[in-house]
């Protein structure tokens, strides 16, 4: 899979990208919002097609 949170973007289409946790739509292009934390040992990501879906996100 092609890197979906690298600063080029280049080949990432809506296949590749990953879903947003929020509303599942494809998580690219300039309002995309990643969050990532630490849980037991490994890195946790969510990632957000827009800023008001990384807002609306409860987390689980």
């Amino acid at each position: 899979m092609v890197d979906p949170t690298s600063d080029l973007e280049e080949d990432v289409d809506e296949e590749s990208a990953p879903g947003c946790a929020t509303c599942g739509e494809p998580a690219l292009g300039n309002g995309r919002r990643t969050i990532t934390w630490v849980d037991g040992g490994g890195a946790v990501h969510r990632h957000f097609c827009s800023e008001s879906c990384r807002e609306e996100w409860d987390d689980e």
